[in-house]
Formats: C-alpha cells, sequence, structure tokens
C-alpha cells in the first residue's frame, strides 16, 4: 500500500508541475499606449514567446519528480518469507508384513512430520 501511495504522490507532483499555469504575455502595450505618428497607425507588434521551453521544463520536472518518488517507493525493507523448518524425524519400530512367509515382523521405520 505504501508503494501505491508513494507513486501516485509522484505521478500527482508531476502532472502538476507539468501542467503548471503559464502567465499571458500582453505584448499589445509594452512599449505604452498605441500612439499615432506621423508613419500612420501603430503597427501591430506580435511577439512570440517560446511556451514550449516551459512545457519540457515541466515535463522534465515531472519525468525526474517520478524517479525520485519510485526509488523512494522502492527503497523500504525487504521482507523475504523464511523457509519452513525442517521436517522432524525419527525411527519407530513398526510391525511390517512378510512377502516370504505370509506372517509379519518389526522394523525400525524413519517417520517424519
Amino acid at each position: 500500500m505504501r508503494k501505491v501511495t508513494l507513486t501516485a504522490l509522484a505521478v500527482v507532483a508531476g502532472m502538476t508541475a507539468a501542467m503548471a499555469p503559464v502567465n499571458e504575455a500582453f505584448a499589445q502595450y509594452r512599449d505604452g499606449p498605441p500612439r499615432w505618428d506621423r508613419r500612420g497607425p501603430p503597427r501591430d507588434r506580435h511577439h512570440h514567446h517560446d511556451n514550449g521551453s516551459v512545457i519540457a521544463g515541466g515535463l522534465a520536472a515531472g519525468v525526474i519528480g517520478g524517479l525520485i518518488g519510485g526509488a523512494i517507493a522502492n527503497s523500504g525493507p525487504r521482507y523475504i518469507e523464511e523457509p519452513p523448518p525442517p521436517p522432524r524425524c525419527w525411527f519407530e519400530d513398526r510391525r511390517v508384513a512378510n512377502a516370504y512367509d505370509g506372517g509379519s515382523h518389526i522394523e525400525s521405520i524413519r517417520v517424519c512430520r
């Protein structure tokens, strides 16, 4: 259960980093309000913002967070099942049928439990 919980937390942290809101850039009034001068109306200044690096950074943070979370989840103690105890054995004298004459005799037989 602990591994599942830590893995889920790592996934949530990674997705939060990947989906972090990016502030919008308003390039319309970067140099002040639009003004008319002798060159005519203001040109539309369209600035290209590289949001790909933000997304790549978020994905990288998610991958790194997932690796760290997975390492933490798998760093716990290892529980190895103990081998079963060796069987307890002893010798008992038991009556055994004799195949030669139809009778029986007593033999020491190893009994294990």
